[in-house]
């Protein structure tokens, strides 16, 4: 893993930051040097105990928000048994913990950057910029990729050299309706292997439409976060401890495929669950693997489910499928029934689409033991309608804007390879930066609605569309309707081989946003751009992702009252 182009920009980005180790120091780290932990090592799939992550508690509360404190840090967790791997995690946990919110209550979250000045093997400084998936933050809380908070050590812009790291508040409103969310670093450059060591964690927001249906509830309203990993040959320290880093290389620009697959940082997992319904909110927050989900029971049978959320929400009503495909970024809330399964198993299973790295177990994800005692049979229905606030699943085509000759505004975003480089519409995240962050794709008015284009002409990859502040419909896939698991609000879309996407996306706030592929490896190449939302009047927003809201020194945060 020697100096790369991405290298290069960052030095031009910050300048004076400290950049990764020299190539002759980073030979053996990428898979071409690494050796891979032994396979027969690995933990069997389902033989580890499922477990969710801590639920976050906030630091304080006033009337209208809940304030919470979260430190990214180096961890040492136990993912393959009798061995320490060294993660990120925010508050020592990965995945961190989840936060849940209620519609209308605000909730504020101070990270700070406790992480090394360097990572312990791969070298990069770990900067970070926290993004919440999913909501519709201003500008300045939304995790803008180059807005970064440095570690302890870390070399800021000018040079400074920051000595006690730094922090920063994020404000988020909450009005949305209720959703699953995610928040994750954002770090420019650097996202993948701040992601991939940790860097993630689940946000629900719920609302009172929402919680009045007999769904699952409680503990039988689930998380189920799904990462993939790769770990280096065992070793042991000088202390006597037997280690197993991840393995993580960018050799290959396409992406990072691990032969682990990881439920709340589980290695397959077995879950015991009862002969009833259970509401599963399933993330894939992989950096660049994308699934293909099915359910079979131990008397082989197919296990059908229903999918009751889409990234932005419940959907009109449910959709009965029998798989569904799902890569970086989305989220799908799905309701399957145990109660045929009662003193049997059903196995949560992936058959891979094209373009990805297949290893012997990739094809599992976890596994359920069914019990036979029900313990509560309340909130155990799927009513046939689930919300009836439609708001962007009732967009039209007659709804689109129209410019200043009177036709619809049409935009195309051509996802890309040129030149050596990820493209979005020719642009890169350099460019970005080139222009003092000025650039941007379009400039949509607030209160508009658009249509977008999503191109993917290559059969060589595919890409996960993130669009951040919106939420949008799905409104053709490759001329046809979208796939039954997609009627519902998107914020990420599938965006496979030669497919094109056509989408309607309404603006509901104003600034600079981001558009990127949520292949980690791709972004980190910079396959991101932005758009700005001007006011309804034309006018630029005053809040700035970049100036509104800076990280501060954690000299500071004792005296800074949150």
């Amino acid at each position: 893993m020697s100096l790369s182009r991405r290298d290069v920009i960052k030095t031009g980005v910050f300048a004076g930051a400290a950049v990764a180790l020299p190539a002759a120091k980073l030979a053996g780290v990428g898979a071409a040097g690494a050796t891979p932990f032994p396979e027969a090592l690995l933990p069997k799939p389902f033989t580890r105990p499922f477990s969710t992550p801590p639920v976050a508690v906030p630091y304080r509360k006033d009337a209208t928000c809940d304030y919470y404190k979260m430190s990214m840090q180096a961890v040492d967790a136990e993912m393959i048994p009798g061995y320490k791997t060294t993660l990120f995690g925010y508050n020592g946990s990965v995945p961190g913990p989840t936060i849940q919110a209620t519609q209308g209550r605000q909730v504020v979250v101070r990270h700070m950057n406790a992480l090394p000045a360097q990572h312990p093997i791969l070298g990069y400084t770990p900067w970070t910029s926290v993004h919440l998936h999913g909501s519709a933050s201003l500008p300045q809380y939304d995790g803008y990729a180059s807005d970064v908070t440095m570690p302890v050590g870390g070399t800021r812009e000018d040079g400074s050299v920051c000595t006690d790291g730094e922090y920063k508040d994020y404000h988020y409103p909450n009005h949305q309706q209720a959703r699953t969310l995610w928040y994750h670093d954002h770090g420019v450059h650097h996202t993948a292997e701040n992601a991939y060591h940790g860097l993630a964690g689940m946000y629900t927001m719920y609302d009172a439409e929402e919680r009045a249906l007999p769904l699952p509830q409680g503990k039988y309203d689930v998380p189920l976060i799904i990462g993939d990993a790769m770990f280096q040959a065992p070793f042991t320290d000088a202390a006597g401890v037997k280690r197993a880093p991840l393995l993580f290389s960018l050799d290959n620009q396409s992406g990072h495929w691990g032969n682990v697959i990881w439920v709340n940082g589980t290695p397959w997992p077995l879950m015991k669950v009862e002969p009833r319904k259970y509401r599963f909110r399933v993330l894939v927050a992989t950096i660049s693997r994308s699934f293909k989900f099915n359910f079979k029971a131990s008397t082989g049978v197919a296990v059908p489910y229903q999918v009751i959320a889409t990234d932005g929400g419940l959907m009109p009503a449910p959709m009965t499928i029998s798989s569904h495909r799902q890569l970086g970024g989305e989220r799908y809330e799905i309701v399957i029934d145990f109660s045929k399964f009662a003193g049997k198993t059903v196995d949560m299973l992936n058959t891979s689409p094209t373009n990805n790295i297949d290893y012997t177990n990739t094809n599992k994800v976890m596994r359920f033991q069914v019990g036979t005692v029900v313990t509560d049979t309340r909130n155990n229905t799927v009513p046939t309608t689930l919300t009836r606030k439609r708001d962007i699943m009732n967009l039209t085509e007659a709804m689109v804007a129209k410019d200043a000759t009177g036709k619809p505004i049409v935009r195309t975003l051509r996802l890309e390879r040129s030149n050596g480089q990820w493209t979005v519409n020719g642009t890169t995240w350099e460019k970005i930066v080139a222009s003092n962050y000025e650039f941007v794709e379009c400039t949509p008015l607030m209160g508009t609605v658009e249509k977008w284009i999503i191109q993917n002409n290559s059969g060589g990859w595919f890409h996960p569309l993130h669009i951040h502040l919106v939420d949008f419909k799905v409104l053709r896939r490759n001329g046809r309707p979208p796939m039954a698991h997609e009627m519902g609000p998107k914020d990420v879309v599938y965006t496979g081989e030669n497919e094109t996407i056509e989408l309607l996306v309404r603006f509901d706030s104003a600034g600079k946003y981001m558009v990127h592929c949520h292949n980690l490896v791709h972004e980190d190449h910079d396959m991101m751009t932005q758009f700005e939302v001007l006011e309804a009047d034309g006018t630029k927003c005053f809040d700035d992702p970049m100036t509104s809201a800076m990280a501060k020194d954690m000299a500071l945060e004792a005296l800074d009252v949150l």
